[in-house]
């Protein structure tokens, strides 16, 4: 999207450095980091373990604190936010979706696509959530439970919860890292296809090269620093 000529930027960080432990145990995870990202673009952020991808994911999204430097979404800069205003920010701007599925086993498909709206207090856009559903081809599986359902039936239900509440950024902590090959690009192609349905911004950490070239954006962190 683009504004006079622009690239919209929905994120951007400023000297953001985060660091744990004090003195001899001191550890610099995320050494003065600057960075945008793009609204309705798929940003990647590759790097080796330990790299800081993690840490930088966790900061961006207001999961961690920051030891210095900014996070500013859409104005707001996030490291300000007391708790409590925190989570209510995250739970109105951004959709999670992680390695392992975080699926509530006793309710069903449905209902743990919805959970999300309803921790809110909000109501739900039926329309919307049965699009997200039917683009998500689990039409069929709404009324099954997770344990039911295969490993990719299960990523395809977080993807959808993390939909459900119309965030404007998802995160995604190595969604695909469960998956099979074949599962992980049809689990990639569907992400891909409901962000750029919906307009949302995605951001990905990954282990995946083939994944990392599917982004519009790839962001390669090193020993806290991006190179």
């Amino acid at each position: 999207m683009s504004e006079g000529g622009r690239d919209m930027i929905i994120l951007n960080t400023i000297d953001l450095c985060k660091t744990y432990g004090k003195n001899e145990n001191k550890v610099e995870a995320l050494k003065n980091i600057n960075l945008s990202f793009e609204k309705g673009k798929f940003t990647s952020i590759v790097g080796p373990s330990g790299s800081g991808k993690s840490t930088l994911l966790h900061t961006i999204a207001g999961l961690d604190s920051i030891s210095s430097g900014k996070v500013i979404i859409e104005g707001t800069d996030i490291s300000k936010l007391n708790d409590e205003e925190m989570s209510k920010f995250r739970s109105e701007k951004f959709g999670f979706i992680f390695q392992s599925f975080n699926l509530i086993p006793v309710i069903n498909v449905y209902d743990n696509i919805i959970l999300p709206v309803e921790i809110d207090n909000k109501k739900i856009d039926k329309k919307y959530v049965d699009k997200i559903i039917e683009l998500l081809a689990l039409s069929d599986k709404v009324n099954k439970f997770p344990n039911e359902l295969s490993g990719g039936q299960q990523q395809r239900v977080a993807i959808a919860r993390a939909l459900a509440n119309k965030p404007e950024i998802i995160f995604a902590d190595e969604p695909t890292g469960n998956l099979d090959s074949k599962t992980t690009n049809e689990v990639m192609n569907l992400l891909k296809t409901c962000v750029k349905e919906f307009g949302q911004t995605l951001i990905m950490i990954t282990h995946n090269d083939e994944i990392a070239k599917m982004a519009d954006k790839c962001i390669e962190i090193q020993d806290g620093i991006v190179i």
